[in-house]
Protein backbone atom coordinates (compact mmCIF):
# COMPACT_ATOMS: atom_id res chain seq x y z
CA UNK A 1 0.00 0.00 0.00
CA UNK A 2 1.01 3.68 -0.12
CA UNK A 3 1.80 5.70 2.86
CA UNK A 4 3.33 8.66 3.68
CA UNK A 5 6.43 8.37 5.72
CA UNK A 6 8.70 10.72 7.59
CA UNK A 7 12.26 10.39 5.90
CA UNK A 8 13.84 12.36 9.04
CA UNK A 9 12.68 14.79 11.16
CA UNK A 10 12.67 18.04 9.54
CA UNK A 11 10.39 20.16 7.33
CA UNK A 12 7.46 19.42 5.29
CA UNK A 13 9.85 17.90 2.70
CA UNK A 14 10.82 15.11 5.04
CA UNK A 15 7.38 13.63 4.10
CA UNK A 16 7.31 11.10 1.38
CA UNK A 17 5.05 8.95 -0.12
CA UNK A 18 6.21 5.51 -0.16
CA UNK A 19 5.30 1.55 -1.18
CA UNK A 20 5.40 0.23 2.41
CA UNK A 21 4.59 -3.44 3.38
CA UNK A 22 0.50 -3.95 3.20
CA UNK A 23 -0.72 -4.03 7.24
CA UNK A 24 -1.26 -7.48 8.92
CA UNK A 25 -4.87 -8.65 9.09
CA UNK A 26 -6.76 -6.99 11.84
CA UNK A 27 -5.93 -7.98 15.34
CA UNK A 28 -8.66 -8.87 18.15
CA UNK A 29 -11.31 -6.23 18.56
CA UNK A 30 -9.91 -4.00 15.34
CA UNK A 31 -11.48 -3.35 11.79
CA UNK A 32 -9.04 -2.69 8.55
CA UNK A 33 -10.54 0.63 6.70
CA UNK A 34 -9.51 1.60 3.05
CA UNK A 35 -9.02 5.50 4.05
CA UNK A 36 -10.89 7.81 2.01
CA UNK A 37 -9.42 10.70 3.75
CA UNK A 38 -7.16 12.01 6.57
CA UNK A 39 -7.50 14.65 8.51
CA UNK A 40 -4.34 17.02 8.94
CA UNK A 41 -3.71 18.16 12.36
CA UNK A 42 -1.31 20.46 14.13
CA UNK A 43 0.39 17.43 15.90
CA UNK A 44 0.86 15.97 12.69
CA UNK A 45 3.15 18.64 11.76
CA UNK A 46 5.25 18.70 15.49
CA UNK A 47 5.70 14.66 15.07
CA UNK A 48 7.60 15.36 11.48
CA UNK A 49 10.16 17.57 13.32
CA UNK A 50 10.66 15.19 15.75
CA UNK A 51 9.21 16.48 18.73
CA UNK A 52 5.93 14.20 19.21
CA UNK A 53 6.38 10.54 18.67
CA UNK A 54 3.82 8.06 18.17
CA UNK A 55 3.41 5.85 21.20
CA UNK A 56 4.81 2.33 21.71
CA UNK A 57 3.12 -0.11 19.25
CA UNK A 58 1.24 2.80 16.81
CA UNK A 59 2.13 3.56 13.07
CA UNK A 60 4.88 5.06 12.22
CA UNK A 61 3.05 7.04 9.59
CA UNK A 62 1.32 9.79 10.51
CA UNK A 63 -2.73 10.68 10.55
CA UNK A 64 -4.64 11.23 14.06
CA UNK A 65 -7.79 10.66 11.87
CA UNK A 66 -9.42 9.31 9.04
CA UNK A 67 -12.69 8.33 6.80
CA UNK A 68 -12.89 5.76 4.69
CA UNK A 69 -14.79 1.54 3.94
CA UNK A 70 -14.45 -1.63 6.35
CA UNK A 71 -12.63 -3.75 4.22
CA UNK A 72 -12.02 -6.33 7.16
CA UNK A 73 -13.05 -7.25 10.65
CA UNK A 74 -10.99 -9.27 13.91
CA UNK A 75 -11.96 -11.47 16.04
CA UNK A 76 -15.11 -9.83 18.50
CA UNK A 77 -15.69 -6.86 17.12
CA UNK A 78 -18.92 -5.54 18.14
CA UNK A 79 -22.05 -6.73 15.78
CA UNK A 80 -22.54 -3.37 14.23
CA UNK A 81 -20.05 -2.93 12.06
CA UNK A 82 -19.66 -5.14 8.88
CA UNK A 83 -17.67 -5.13 6.02
CA UNK A 84 -18.81 -2.25 3.81
CA UNK A 85 -19.31 -0.18 6.43
CA UNK A 86 -18.57 3.87 6.15
CA UNK A 87 -17.11 4.88 8.90
CA UNK A 88 -14.91 7.47 10.46
CA UNK A 89 -11.96 7.23 12.92
CA UNK A 90 -9.97 8.43 15.82
CA UNK A 91 -6.38 7.15 15.46
CA UNK A 92 -3.12 6.83 17.35
CA UNK A 93 -1.54 7.53 13.92
CA UNK A 94 -1.12 5.66 10.45
CA UNK A 95 -4.05 8.07 8.93
CA UNK A 96 -1.63 9.13 6.09
CA UNK A 97 -1.84 5.74 4.14
CA UNK A 98 -4.14 3.77 1.78
CA UNK A 99 -5.31 1.65 4.94
CA UNK A 100 -5.03 1.96 8.50
CA UNK A 101 -5.75 -0.70 11.50
CA UNK A 102 -8.36 0.71 13.71
CA UNK A 103 -9.60 -0.68 17.15
CA UNK A 104 -13.40 -0.63 17.06
CA UNK A 105 -14.19 1.74 19.91
CA UNK A 106 -12.59 4.42 18.04
CA UNK A 107 -14.83 4.45 15.19
CA UNK A 108 -17.92 5.92 14.66
CA UNK A 109 -20.48 6.06 11.44
CA UNK A 110 -21.01 8.50 9.03
CA UNK A 111 -23.07 11.44 10.00
CA UNK A 112 -26.09 11.76 8.35
CA UNK A 113 -25.79 14.26 5.43
CA UNK A 114 -21.97 14.07 5.48
CA UNK A 115 -19.81 12.83 2.75
CA UNK A 116 -17.43 9.99 3.52
CA UNK A 117 -14.33 12.15 2.48
CA UNK A 118 -15.65 15.45 5.04
CA UNK A 119 -16.26 13.24 7.69
CA UNK A 120 -12.78 12.81 7.81
CA UNK A 121 -12.47 16.02 9.20
CA UNK A 122 -14.59 15.02 12.40
CA UNK A 123 -13.35 12.75 14.98
CA UNK A 124 -10.22 14.32 16.12
CA UNK A 125 -11.99 17.94 16.57
CA UNK A 126 -15.13 16.60 18.19
CA UNK A 127 -13.21 14.33 20.83
CA UNK A 128 -10.87 16.69 21.59
CA UNK A 129 -13.29 19.44 22.47
CA UNK A 130 -16.32 16.93 23.75
CA UNK A 131 -13.47 15.44 26.02
CA UNK A 132 -12.05 18.76 27.41
CA UNK A 133 -14.31 21.08 27.49
CA UNK A 134 -17.76 19.06 28.24
CA UNK A 135 -16.26 15.79 29.62
CA UNK A 136 -13.69 17.60 32.13
CA UNK A 137 -14.30 21.57 31.92
CA UNK A 138 -18.33 20.75 32.30
CA UNK A 139 -19.08 23.98 29.73
CA UNK A 140 -23.00 24.09 30.49
CA UNK A 141 -26.07 26.44 29.01
CA UNK A 142 -25.76 29.71 29.74
CA UNK A 143 -22.04 29.86 30.39
CA UNK A 144 -19.64 31.78 28.24
CA UNK A 145 -16.66 30.09 26.49
CA UNK A 146 -13.32 31.83 25.34
CA UNK A 147 -11.76 30.21 22.18
CA UNK A 148 -8.07 30.82 21.29
CA UNK A 149 -7.42 30.03 17.22
CA UNK A 150 -11.24 30.15 16.76
CA UNK A 151 -10.97 29.70 12.48
CA UNK A 152 -8.38 26.31 13.76
CA UNK A 153 -10.36 23.22 12.71
CA UNK A 154 -10.47 22.71 16.53
CA UNK A 155 -11.99 26.41 16.85
CA UNK A 156 -14.60 25.90 14.26
CA UNK A 157 -16.31 22.85 15.37
CA UNK A 158 -16.07 24.03 19.38
CA UNK A 159 -17.62 27.61 17.79
CA UNK A 160 -20.91 25.44 16.39
CA UNK A 161 -21.26 22.93 19.51
CA UNK A 162 -20.94 25.48 22.12
CA UNK A 163 -23.72 27.84 20.50
CA UNK A 164 -25.70 24.47 19.50
CA UNK A 165 -25.59 23.74 23.39
CA UNK A 166 -26.68 27.34 24.35
CA UNK A 167 -23.45 29.23 25.44
CA UNK A 168 -22.16 32.35 24.83
CA UNK A 169 -19.26 31.93 22.56
CA UNK A 170 -16.15 34.70 22.41
CA UNK A 171 -13.16 33.84 19.78
CA UNK A 172 -9.83 35.28 19.00
CA UNK A 173 -7.76 35.19 15.46
CA UNK A 174 -5.38 36.98 14.13
CA UNK A 175 -7.28 38.33 10.52
CA UNK A 176 -10.27 40.24 9.89
CA UNK A 177 -11.25 37.33 7.18
CA UNK A 178 -10.86 35.16 9.86
CA UNK A 179 -13.04 36.47 12.85
CA UNK A 180 -15.50 37.21 9.74
CA UNK A 181 -15.69 32.95 9.37
CA UNK A 182 -16.20 32.99 13.28
CA UNK A 183 -19.27 35.04 13.45
CA UNK A 184 -20.68 33.11 10.40
CA UNK A 185 -20.67 29.95 12.56
CA UNK A 186 -21.98 31.21 15.29
CA UNK A 187 -19.47 33.20 17.35
CA UNK A 188 -20.99 36.10 19.55
CA UNK A 189 -17.86 38.02 20.19
CA UNK A 190 -14.93 38.25 17.71
CA UNK A 191 -11.59 39.77 18.77
CA UNK A 192 -8.36 40.39 16.80
CA UNK A 193 -5.68 39.44 18.79
CA UNK A 194 -3.23 41.52 16.56
CA UNK A 195 -5.21 44.81 17.27
CA UNK A 196 -7.14 44.03 20.62
CA UNK A 197 -6.15 42.97 23.83
CA UNK A 198 -8.42 40.24 24.30
CA UNK A 199 -8.18 40.38 28.43
CA UNK A 200 -9.60 44.34 28.29
CA UNK A 201 -12.08 42.80 25.51
CA UNK A 202 -13.56 39.93 27.50
CA UNK A 203 -13.95 41.84 30.65
CA UNK A 204 -15.63 44.90 28.57
CA UNK A 205 -18.04 42.33 27.24
CA UNK A 206 -18.72 40.58 30.32
CA UNK A 207 -19.19 43.72 32.65
CA UNK A 208 -15.91 42.90 34.36
CA UNK A 209 -17.03 39.16 35.13
CA UNK A 210 -14.42 36.98 32.73
CA UNK A 211 -15.64 33.75 30.87
CA UNK A 212 -16.30 30.66 32.23
CA UNK A 213 -14.33 28.53 30.57
CA UNK A 214 -11.26 29.14 27.74
CA UNK A 215 -10.04 26.38 25.48
CA UNK A 216 -5.78 27.70 24.59
CA UNK A 217 -3.59 26.15 21.93
CA UNK A 218 -0.80 28.37 22.86
CA UNK A 219 -0.26 28.09 26.48
CA UNK A 220 3.30 29.91 28.51
CA UNK A 221 2.63 33.18 26.80
CA UNK A 222 -1.16 33.42 27.46
CA UNK A 223 -1.47 31.80 30.63
CA UNK A 224 -1.37 35.36 33.00
CA UNK A 225 -3.83 36.53 30.45
CA UNK A 226 -6.04 33.36 30.48
CA UNK A 227 -6.66 33.54 34.08
CA UNK A 228 -7.03 37.53 34.29
CA UNK A 229 -10.20 36.79 31.71
CA UNK A 230 -11.78 34.07 33.76
CA UNK A 231 -15.08 34.52 35.91
CA UNK A 232 -15.45 32.57 39.51
CA UNK A 233 -15.00 29.08 39.27
CA UNK A 234 -13.72 29.65 35.90
CA UNK A 235 -11.69 26.74 34.51
CA UNK A 236 -8.73 27.10 31.20
CA UNK A 237 -8.14 24.08 29.56
CA UNK A 238 -4.90 24.11 27.77
CA UNK A 239 -4.37 22.10 24.76
CA UNK A 240 -1.42 23.22 23.17
CA UNK A 241 1.61 24.92 23.41
CA UNK A 242 2.15 27.21 20.06
CA UNK A 243 3.41 30.01 22.85
CA UNK A 244 5.77 27.94 24.88
CA UNK A 245 5.28 25.71 27.68
CA UNK A 246 7.19 27.91 30.15
CA UNK A 247 5.94 31.06 32.01
CA UNK A 248 6.43 33.13 35.21
CA UNK A 249 2.72 34.03 36.51
CA UNK A 250 1.02 35.38 39.77
CA UNK A 251 -1.06 33.14 40.92
CA UNK A 252 -3.23 35.03 43.46
CA UNK A 253 -5.96 35.39 40.47
CA UNK A 254 -6.93 31.45 40.59
CA UNK A 255 -7.16 31.53 44.87
CA UNK A 256 -9.27 34.63 44.99
CA UNK A 257 -11.70 33.24 42.14
CA UNK A 258 -11.55 29.73 42.54
CA UNK A 259 -10.10 28.97 38.74
CA UNK A 260 -8.94 25.45 37.81
CA UNK A 261 -6.19 24.79 35.36
CA UNK A 262 -6.65 21.75 32.81
CA UNK A 263 -4.38 20.29 30.16
CA UNK A 264 -4.92 16.76 27.65
CA UNK A 265 -4.30 15.10 25.02
CA UNK A 266 -5.82 12.69 23.21
CA UNK A 267 -3.19 10.44 21.47
CA UNK A 268 -1.66 8.72 24.70
CA UNK A 269 -5.16 7.99 26.23
CA UNK A 270 -5.79 4.24 27.41
CA UNK A 271 -7.92 2.71 24.48
CA UNK A 272 -10.62 2.13 27.22
CA UNK A 273 -10.65 5.87 27.29
CA UNK A 274 -10.82 6.76 23.83
CA UNK A 275 -13.39 4.32 23.45
CA UNK A 276 -15.61 6.16 26.58
CA UNK A 277 -14.70 9.48 24.40
CA UNK A 278 -16.11 8.20 21.06
CA UNK A 279 -18.79 6.96 22.86
CA UNK A 280 -19.44 10.20 24.38
CA UNK A 281 -18.93 11.85 20.86
CA UNK A 282 -21.43 10.01 19.07
CA UNK A 283 -24.31 10.08 21.73
CA UNK A 284 -23.98 14.20 22.47
CA UNK A 285 -22.42 15.62 18.99
CA UNK A 286 -23.55 13.14 16.28
CA UNK A 287 -26.90 14.17 16.78
CA UNK A 288 -26.13 17.90 15.97
CA UNK A 289 -24.15 16.95 12.98
CA UNK A 290 -27.05 14.55 11.54
CA UNK A 291 -29.52 17.44 12.08
CA UNK A 292 -27.16 20.09 10.28
CA UNK A 293 -26.65 22.08 13.29
CA UNK A 294 -22.66 21.45 13.25
CA UNK A 295 -21.14 21.45 9.94
CA UNK A 296 -17.44 20.49 8.94
CA UNK A 297 -15.80 23.23 7.89
CA UNK A 298 -13.23 22.32 5.16
CA UNK A 299 -10.49 24.39 3.66
CA UNK A 300 -8.56 22.47 1.34
CA UNK A 301 -8.22 18.92 0.56
CA UNK A 302 -4.59 17.58 -1.44
CA UNK A 303 -4.17 14.18 -2.94
CA UNK A 304 -1.73 11.97 -0.51
CA UNK A 305 0.89 13.05 -2.70
CA UNK A 306 1.18 16.40 -1.71
CA UNK A 307 1.94 15.83 1.77
CA UNK A 308 3.92 17.98 1.88
CA UNK A 309 2.19 21.05 0.55
CA UNK A 310 -0.60 20.00 3.01
CA UNK A 311 1.90 20.65 5.83
CA UNK A 312 3.54 23.99 4.79
CA UNK A 313 -0.64 25.47 4.71
CA UNK A 314 -0.52 24.63 8.27
CA UNK A 315 2.02 26.11 9.21
CA UNK A 316 1.38 29.30 7.59
CA UNK A 317 -1.96 29.38 9.70
CA UNK A 318 -3.48 30.99 7.15
CA UNK A 319 -6.85 28.01 6.73
CA UNK A 320 -9.96 28.49 8.41
CA UNK A 321 -11.45 24.57 9.40
CA UNK A 322 -9.71 21.63 8.11
CA UNK A 323 -7.45 20.12 5.72
CA UNK A 324 -7.49 16.69 4.58
CA UNK A 325 -5.17 14.39 2.25
CA UNK A 326 -7.30 11.71 0.08
CA UNK A 327 -5.08 9.04 -0.77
Amino acid sequence: MRAVAIASPGGPEALQVREVEDLPAPGEGEVLVAVAAAGVNRADTVQRQGRYPPPPGASPYPGLECSGTILALGANVPPRWAVGDQVCALLTGGGYAEKVVVPAGQLLPVPEGVSLADAAGLPEVACTVWSTVFMTSHLSPGESFLIHGGSSGIGTFAIQIAKHLGVKVFVTAGSEEKLAACKGLGADVCINYKTEDFVARVKEETNGKGVDVILDNIGGSYLQRNLNSLAVDGRLFIIGFMGGTTTEVNLQAMLARRLTIQAAGLRNRSLANKAQIVSEVEKNVWPAVASGKVKPVIYKTFPLSEAAESHKLMETSSHIGKILLIP
